[in-house]
């Protein structure tokens, strides 16, 4: 077979390389796995599946060590002097009563909360989230659409492109951060990347903030990571 791929011209060589890894779903210079195809029997419904990566492009599937980049991953990190276990459970803690916000509206009788602010910080994974989603049913009845950190309130899903500035973003956009500094297999995993284009691995509710984005932050800062 080798000795038949010789003889032909390179460009159809090249041709034919460049055919059968796109067939197979690699990237030349990435591993494989990261774009084997996994079968549709049995996955989440809010899975996107690794071979749904257009070329250039990779999903941060939780099947593989890019699930490191998931807000999921239990990859703890400290910020302003508090440790958290998780960004998923740093995000849904601001949901829940606040100790240090004076008259906190969401301590009302009215509602009954699944675990403690401090608890959901130690969260990883569906346990937050599952927390968070309680959080927000109990949001809604009360009529709240803010959430708060360290005492200080502020929308918690702001319209339009003044949400990138807003401070729950940016608090998130911190807590990245402070994971990529503070874990370096999440550091070797970013940069393992390259210059692919980062996908999520979940599909996203219609008119998501940029905060949701996750992607799109990681490939900011890799950007700001591999600036020579």
């Amino acid at each position: 077979m080798m000795a038949q791929m010789k003889s032909l011209p390179a460009l159809f060589l090249l041709t034919f390389l460049f055919q059968s890894c796109a067939s197979s779903g690699a990237r030349p210079g990435y591993p494989e796995h990261w774009f084997k195809p996994v079968s549709e029997k049995g996955a989440p419904s809010w899975e996107i599946l690794p071979q749904a990566a257009p070329q250039g492009s990779v999903i941060l599937s939780k099947r593989h060590e890019l699930g490191l980049l998931s807000n999921f991953a239990a990859t703890p990190f400290t910020l302003d002097g508090k440790k958290y276990a998780s960004v998923e459970g740093f995000w849904q803690m601001m949901l829940f009563p606040d100790p240090k916000l004076k008259d906190d509206p969401r301590n009302s009788p009215s509602v009954t909360w699944p675990s403690s602010r401090e608890k959901v910080a130690q969260m990883v994974a569906f346990d937050a989230k599952s927390a968070g989603k309680k959080a927000e049913d109990n949001m809604a009845k009360l009529g709240i659409t803010w959430v708060s950190f360290e005492g200080e309130k502020f929308p918690y899903r702001p319209a339009g492109n003044e949400e990138k500035k807003g401070r729950h973003y940016q608090l998130i956009v911190r807590a990245m951060k402070a994971k990529l500094d503070q874990n370096e297999k999440v550091r070797a995993a970013l940069i393992s990347t390259g210059d692919l284009k980062l996908l999520s691995d979940h599909h996203q509710e219609a008119g998501a903030p940029p905060a949701w984005m996750y992607n799109q932050i990681w490939m900011e800062l890799r950007a700001e990571l591999l600036k020579p």
